[in-house]
């Protein structure tokens, strides 16, 4: 599992093209605001100066229609009023310029030359627009009108025009570049500013794209700092989001560690409990074999029947050991057990009763301790199995004259079941493991201790405890050990007649 990021593409890329990016946006939003003023003044000043020269033409035709007969006559043109570089022509039928001038400053008019006239030739007066340059003069806007048979041609310059547009495109291309520098710095430097926080997130990616995911212990990665996890921006939400990702790596390498744990642990048990099982089955099987082998051979070592005795003991023992590995077998599976009301009371005094007969050199006690009925919903010979388990633990790990206390308890929805004595108690390093398989402090199976078992006793009164829904526990310390069998009770059915702190002995 890895993460492959790679920064240059898109840190750096993103950094060093996005303010470009801006900068031609930017570029191409001021050309065309440029552009659409530049055609929308020129539009308009055109206009002004088409509606000058249509006045300037039916002024000056109005003039000539004073004199019709005269088809050269530009007198007009000497009248006060007229703009400077104003021309004016008399046309005839045909179009052709039959006589031209243009109004001087502060002179009197000028005629034209016949090149400077040729230009003006061929224009219909029927008032519309045209444009022409007048080669000496420069560009003119130019009409004519006819009036009765008077034809006269009128133009104004469009040179004052031109300039004012010119001027216009120099402000605009000034302002535009000093705009567009402003504006294209402090875009750099604010987007450089906001992307900062990618960059440390990209940094952090490519860290953690470096660590050993694959094997290894995967803890303590790098995260992305609080700082650069702010949900308001989105490098922030993508920070967050690779910080939420990072986590989800770490708990499932996590997981799957303790997962393979797991699965070792599992499999050292299942190793122990075959070389443990295997030897508790063994050592019976030789004894058999062993006793069977010599009443074969007819030998006078051995009386017949203590080797039958013999072979009945083993044989026995066997059994309850297969008895016991088909029992935890068949709790590992979550076979259902028996179910029916079990009175505690009862079932303990009994198993109390059977440890006293089997082992009168300990001191039995047993105490009821009880606000309800202590009725609990379970299989009762299992639920025995578990008492005698506890209480044979008990008799085979202390010394004579032990005093063993059981005490049955009832009460807010459990029955407690506690089994305690003042033994020399279990061994520290044990303690942890009491309640696995064939947990024995005799770790060397040389049977030191007389009628030790073969360490799945405690196993089961756990298994069985569980099956029920409770919990079993235990506490020791030098001179004084306690299991706790803890077990829903069925119900508020009954009252026992025994109160609180009622005792009672065995023996």
């Amino acid at each position: 599992m890895s993460l492959r990021l790679r920064r240059r593409p898109w840190g750096r890329s993103l950094r060093s093209r996005l303010p470009l990016l801006v900068g031609v946006t930017l570029v191409a939003v001021c050309a065309a605001m440029a552009l659409t003023t530049v055609f929308a003044q020129r539009a308009y000043l055109l206009g002004r100066l088409d509606d000058r020269v249509t006045h300037a033409a039916e002024r000056s035709l109005g003039r000539a229609s004073l004199h019709p007969d005269l088809g050269r006559d530009l007198t007009f043109l000497d009248d006060s009023g007229h703009p400077a570089g104003m021309l004016a022509a008399r046309l005839d039928a045909d179009g052709t310029v039959l006589a031209a001038a243009t109004v001087g400053q502060d002179a009197p008019p000028r005629n034209l030359s016949p090149a400077q006239t040729a230009v003006l030739s061929g224009i219909d007066p029927d008032g519309s627009l045209h444009t022409r340059t007048v080669p000496g003069l420069g560009t003119y806007r130019v009409t004519a009108l006819d009036n009765d048979g008077v034809r006269v041609l009128t133009g104004l310059p469009t040179g004052d025009v031109q300039d004012m547009l010119d001027g216009l495109v120099l402000v605009e291309a000034a302002v535009a570049a000093a705009g567009l520098t402003v504006a294209g710095c402090a875009c750099a430097v604010v987007i450089r500013r906001h992307l900062r926080p990618l960059g440390r997130v990209a940094a952090t990616a490519v860290e953690v794209s470096r660590a050993p995911l694959s094997h290894g212990e995967v803890t303590g990665l790098t995260r992305v700092a609080e700082r650069d996890t702010d949900p308001g921006s989105e490098a922030g939400q993508v920070g967050a989001a690779l910080n939420r990702m990072i986590d989800h790596v770490e708990s499932a390498r996590a997981a799957l560690r303790r997962s393979e744990e797991r699965v070792l642990r599992s499999e050292e048990r299942m190793r122990r409990f075959l070389a443990d099982a295997s030897h508790e089955l063994r050592t019976p099987l030789a004894s058999i074999a062993g006793y069977a082998e010599l009443m074969n051979r007819g030998t006078d070592r051995i009386e017949p029947d203590l080797a039958w005795r013999r072979v009945t003991a083993e044989s026995a023992r066997m059994t309850g050991l297969v008895e016991d590995l088909l029992l935890l077998a068949r709790l590992d599976e979550g076979r259902p057990l028996e179910s029916s009301e079990v009175d505690l009371v009862a079932l303990v005094t009994e198993a109390v009763w059977a440890a006293r007969a089997a082992a009168g050199d300990h001191d039995w006690q047993l105490e009821l301790r009880l606000d309800t009925q202590p009725l609990v919903l379970g299989d009762e010979a299992r639920l025995h199995q578990v008492v005698a388990n506890l209480l044979a633990n008990a008799r085979v790990h202390t010394p004579v004259g032990t005093r063993v206390v059981t005490v049955v308890e009832a009460r807010d929805g459990l029955c407690a079941l506690r089994v305690r004595d003042d033994g020399p108690g279990i061994p520290p390093d044990l303690l942890p493991r009491v309640f696995e398989r064939f947990t024995r402090a005799d770790t060397s199976r040389s049977r030191a201790i007389p009628g030790a078992g073969s360490g799945l006793g405690l196993a089961i009164a756990s298994a069985i405890t569980a099956a029920h829904g409770g919990r079993i526990d235990v506490r020791s310390e030098l001179g004084c050990t306690e299991f706790v069998v803890e077990l829903p009770l069925v119900g508020e059915s009954g009252v026992d007649t025994l109160t609180w702190g009622a005792r009672a002995s065995v023996g």
